[in-house]
């Protein structure tokens, strides 16, 4: 996914919990509608993809590195998840396949026109995609370098060119939230 990807080598750190302070599951349920066909946009070893599965019919955990894949289906997957192996600029999904989508800490490896594109293409009308990552305007200490990520005013301007309203756009201390609804 765009401009890099998470090294494998280091995939235990993302099942931290410690990665809650960042984001919690009910502020990342309320980003977004957890039920029907949803994806998880750079799903990883399925952290935040666990915590969704029991909300949704199918969670479509969706990498570009299989190897990823691979680590979460030693963990254990739940039985509704589905691994995908793509490019957010690329998904194998039909015209509003979707019911929703989300990412966490993620938007930064994937966020461009064509991505943006290809989940308004991918995700129904009316549908939502919540997205909780590291923001430019944050302290640095966890996460990427702040030259590899991107604030919210960025995020904002990325989704409403892409045929998304936003209904909650939020700059924290390291992180940022936004809950878009495609028009």
């Amino acid at each position: 996914m765009g401009f890099h990807t998470y090294d494998v080598e280091r995939a235990d750190a993302l099942e931290d919990p410690g990665r809650y302070e960042y984001v919690s599951v009910d502020e990342l349920l309320a980003l977004f509608d957890p039920s029907g066909e949803v994806a998880d946009l750079g799903s990883g070893t399925g952290f935040y993809t666990d915590d969704v599965a029991p909300y949704a019919e199918t969670v479509h955990a969706v990498d570009v590195q299989p190897a990823m894949h691979d680590l979460y289906r030693e963990k254990g997957a739940p039985g509704n998840v589905r691994f995908v192996t793509a490019e957010a600029a690329d998904l194998p999904f039909a015209d509003d396949a979707l019911d929703s989508a989300f990412s966490t800490m993620t938007y930064h490896e994937f966020a461009s026109p064509d991505a943006l594109a290809e989940l308004a293409r991918v995700v129904r009308p009316d549908g939502l995609v919540g997205t909780a990552d590291w923001s430019a305007a944050g302290e640095g200490e966890a996460g990427p370098p702040r030259s590899e990520r991107f604030d919210v005013n960025d995020a904002i301007s990325a989704f409403e060119a892409a045929g998304f309203s936003i209904e909650r756009a939020e700059e924290r201390r390291e992180t940022f939230v936004l809950r878009a609804r495609l028009d």
